[in-house]
């Protein structure tokens, strides 16, 4: 018979998407699934091209970085980017003090082994300048960081195009998913040099009237400014208008703005608390989606997991604000990342291609790899395939002879692993595209799309 019971299952590694389809079709109407559209216009397709930063956005950052003449800039560039990708959360005192506790016991243990005839008040002290010296060895030093004007420009030549690329790649999600969302105002928190201001340009243009920048570094707020006005013409109309930049919040609850952003900010508060505390303002800032982008480490990974927690499940401490949070993406669920669950712990990130600025010791092209994460309080806004539950792919699949390993994380929180056959799932149920990919490039960008139709 043609018409069957099947569960079908979609991945497209160029935009790390996967469906699980809970309904009855015909296995021959199947293609009807992008009802005509070719396949890069799955409803899954949410990666992009290779990313360009605009192309005022560039000449203006070539033009401060040359006029500035910073010393060793292409030495000074490397190090910093080393240090933000490396940077961890500060550790709580909470943690210290569990520490020095547990220190402390191990070494009142073992002198207690030896049983050494010492004054106990000497032994005492020689056991906390041990503690105190251990810590300071195997503790991280986390510090503030605090731009002038030469480590903002040293900055904008290491993470301008890269960070722009993963904001850029984050608000695609949106605009694909939600194609009728068409935002008039924006809030940035740590704006920094104004690149999310220019990816949400990139995205909707013209309809956004109002988008105020929040940075407490006076410095990196008049180097997004002259960026906005092509370098170092003051007296010029900036690309964009309407941006407003402020070192502080607004404090009135009431005042929402429809995008909320802060990306690689949250990393830069120095405890839980604050963190916590910056994200349940800024959800009541939300008025239609929140989007937080950290780099894609595990320390960014954990650090949204504890915004998204704070949110999710602590919804009681949020005043003045009763609507329930929601997640939008990248997770298909609202249950713990299973990622945090098993051991070795590994991020949930993404990668996207971007193009960084022409400055000696970078390369043609280069690979952001970030984490995300989007929270709306309104119902999610579905792809255009009713009855579908959608996963996602947690991993870049992985092409072997006459099959494909698929590792993704479903809607009931868990992770499944798929091994793609066409014996298996039926020749004439596998669709594949544009198969023939040089064997040097990276399975991450194939654009390589397959819908297997499992029978039950």
């Amino acid at each position: 018979p043609e018409d069957m019971a099947s569960r079908s299952y979609g991945a497209c590694v160029l935009c790390q998407r996967a469906a699980v389809v809970k309904m009855w079709f015909r296995v021959s109407a199947s293609l009807g699934y992008l009802k005509g559209e070719p396949h890069r216009k799955h409803p899954g397709v949410t990666n992009m091209k290779t990313l360009h930063l605009p192309e005022e956005l560039q000449t203006a950052a070539r033009s401060i970085i040359h006029s500035a003449e910073v010393s060793r800039l292409t030495d000074q560039t490397r190090t910093l980017t080393n240090f933000l990708w490396s940077r961890k959360r500060p550790v709580e005192d909470v943690t210290l003090r569990q520490n020095a506790v547990s220190l402390e016991k191990k070494l009142w243990e073992k002198a207690m082994e030896k049983r050494e005839d010492i004054d106990e008040q000497v032994l005492e002290d020689n056991i906390r300048k041990k503690v105190l010296s251990e810590l300071r060895r195997t503790t991280y030093r986390w510090t503030p960081m605090k731009y002038d004007e030469d480590l903002g420009v040293v900055y904008m030549a290491a993470r301008l195009a890269g960070g722009y690329a993963s904001v850029r790649r984050a608000l695609n999600e949106i605009q694909k998913r939600d194609p009728s969302f068409a935002p008039q105002s924006l809030l940035d928190f740590g704006s920094g040099l104004g690149t999310v201001v220019w990816a949400s340009h990139s995205c909707w243009g013209d309809t956004l009237k109002e988008m105020v920048c929040v940075d407490s570094s006076g410095p990196m707020n008049i180097l997004a400014e002259r960026l906005l006005k092509a370098g170092d013409n003051e007296r010029a109309e900036p690309h964009i208008k309407q941006v407003y930049f402020r070192q502080f919040l607004p404090v009135s609850p009431k005042v929402q703005f429809d995008l909320v952003t802060a990306a690689f900010t949250l990393s830069e508060l120095p405890n839980v608390k604050e963190r916590e505390e910056a994200v349940v303002t800024l959800w009541r800032k939300t008025g239609s989606y929140l989007v937080l982008v950290e780099n894609g480490t595990k320390e960014g990974h954990q650090i949204l997991m504890e915004a998204r927690d704070a949110l999710l499940k602590k919804q009681e401490k949020i005043v003045y604000d009763s609507r329930p949070a929601s997640v939008f993406a990248p997770c298909p669920h609202e249950r713990m990342c299973p990622k945090l669950t098993r051991e070795p712990v590994l991020p949930c990130n993404f990668q996207q291609m971007y193009q960084p600025l022409p400055l000696p010791g970078h390369n043609n092209r280069q690979t952001e790899k970030f984490s995300y994460l989007i929270l709306t309080p309104r119902e999610k806004a579905e792809p255009e395939s009713e009855g579908v539950d959608w996963a996602r792919l947690i991993a870049p699949v992985q092409r072997r002879t006459r099959h494909v390993h698929c590792r993704m994380c479903c809607s009931d929180g868990q992770l499944q692993h798929v091994v793609v056959t066409a014996r298996k799932h039926k020749k004439n149920n596998l669709i594949a595209f544009n198969t023939t990919i040089s064997p040097r490039r990276s399975i991450n960008y194939y654009y390589y799309f397959i819908i297997i139709n499992i029978l039950s």
